[in-house]
């Protein structure tokens, strides 16, 4: 048997990690560039943040449509270029900013910096780059919607149902990968050659991806480098459902689900509330563990990238988040559903180590450092789990749709988060607020961890509420 279905595995792993890398790189450099350049506050940063996760919500529901209709490998294709081309454009809004304001437009990075360094008005400064900023994210909010719709539904098209947790976990690792490889690089690039440059040299790699991508992707009945042997293995659940003979091939075409429809199910509600309430845990550690570095141990973006490279080589753990629902499958005998709630049930306790990070964190930044990590290697074994509930209970036609409308209320999630978190930062700075004995931004910290905490245990328990057995939804 051939074994093509991990090449494409790989595909999707890289493209999710220049994914996350895409999106970490101004996280990474805001604290050291920005405030200064730019006059940011942790509010107007949580504005960034939080307006990105709203963009990515509502594109994540045009773009599960979109790559329903375009299919995988067009749409792919449009959502990876979109997102490349937000990423280099984050560093023109230096040039755009200058250019806005002077009326004289420089030709490079370094003119742009002297002609701001000689305008007296901040605030015309702050407003004016904000605006550029956040028209950047949109674009590439716009782009990166699209790539788990598609890496979900190729994973649907190339894998079992038994083997699509850890082939999601996989790929889903790649989030994981993308923000380990951000902090051990992106600081230094900026450092070297310019904040400009860790915007274009990381967007550019999705280019590099879209090449691969053109010419190894297909459909796998009609893939020259997919034995017979092992299409019968990756479509081994459309074989046993509609008893089909000796020859495997695709589905009968079926009814198209619309969006409207979608909303009819409650496997729908369930997946979209998991992830309202932990998609924005994830965000939350992603945007603001370099800040939360820089303002209470006071560490610079190179200082604090190994602490950050450890955190995230720690989130690698999730990998066990595809083998338990396998194993709980295979071995124990547990329907696709219940296997995946099992393993989510148990994960979701993990994060309530959260709870601990700021209590701790006043003997070492090393114990929040490893507590982060774990949570996020919960989240990221989480995550595997509830994308692939949508691929055991929908049909193939309607897999993008449904992880879009997720998403959606993922990107809701993680907005209330990131522009909660920045005003609350700023206010408990500001005020030097107390709360349970931590003072300031401590403070701060310490309510949002505590969200965090317990986020997937209220996401299990509503999740399970709605559906409580494993139903396949038939469309006739």
């Amino acid at each position: 048997m051939s074994k093509y279905r991990w090449t494409i595995c790989t595909l999707l792993f890289v493209a999710t990690t220049i994914n996350y890398l895409d999106r970490q790189v101004l996280s990474l450099t805001w604290k050291d560039y920005f405030v200064p350049e730019f006059h940011w506050t942790d509010s107007d940063y949580g504005t960034i943040t939080a307006l990105f996760s709203l963009f990515y919500a509502g594109s994540m529901l045009v773009a599960g449509r979109f790559v329903d209709w375009m299919d995988t490998k067009k749409g792919f294709l449009w959502a990876i270029g979109i997102w490349s081309v937000g990423a280099c454009i984050h560093a023109f809004c230096g040039i755009a900013t200058s250019g806005i304001i002077t009326g004289t437009w420089a030709m490079s990075f370094a003119g742009a910096k002297q002609a701001l360094s000689t305008v007296g008005n901040t605030t015309l400064i702050l407003s004016t780059s904000l605006s550029l900023f956040i028209f950047a994210r949109f674009v590439l909010a716009l782009g990166e919607a699209g790539n788990f719709p598609a890496a979900i539904k190729a994973t649907a098209e190339y894998f079992p149902k038994k083997d699509r947790a850890f082939a999601t976990s996989i790929f889903n690792a790649g989030a994981t990968v993308g923000a380990l490889a951000a902090p051990v690089t992106i600081p230094y690039i900026a450092e070297a050659y310019g904040w400009e440059m860790s915007f274009i040299i990381i967007g550019a790699l999705g280019f590099i991806w879209m090449f691969f991508w053109i010419i190894l992707y297909g459909k796998p009945e009609n893939h020259p480098r997919v034995s017979k042997t092992e299409l019968a293995y990756i479509q081994q659940d459309i074989v046993a459902h509609e008893q089909v003979s000796e020859t495997v091939t695709a589905a009968s075409p079926t009814k198209k689900l619309s969006f409207t429809d979608c909303l009819k199910f409650k496997q729908t509600w369930a997946f979209a509330f998991g992830k309202f309430m932990t998609d924005g845990v994830w965000w939350f550690y992603l945007f603001w563990s370099p800040a939360y570095l820089k303002d209470i141990y006071k560490m610079s973006g190179t200082e604090s990238a190994f602490p950050l490279f450890i955190l995230y080589v720690i989130t690698l753990l999730s990998i066990i988040g595809g083998w338990l629902p396998s194993y709980f499958i295979g071995k124990k005998n547990m329907n696709p559903y219940d296997g995946r709630m099992k393993s989510m049930l148990i994960f979701a306790f993990f994060p309530l180590l959260a709870l601990m990070a700021q209590p701790l964190g006043h003997y070492t930044y090393w114990l929040p450092v490893i507590i982060i990590g774990i949570a996020g290697a919960a989240h990221q074994a989480w995550s595997a789990n509830i994308f692939t509930t949508v691929s055991d209970m929908f049909p193939r036609q309607a897999i993008a749709t449904v992880t879009g409308i997720g998403g959606m209320a993922g990107g809701l999630g993680s907005f209330f988060i990131n522009k909660g978190s920045g005003v609350l930062f700023t206010y408990a700075g500001d005020t030097q607020m107390t709360f349970m004995g931590f003072q300031g931004k401590e403070a701060g910290y310490f309510i949002v961890f505590s969200f965090c905490a317990i986020a997937y245990l209220i996401g299990w328990t509503v999740m399970k509420a709605l559906v409580p057995k494993y139903k396949v939804i038939e469309v006739k």
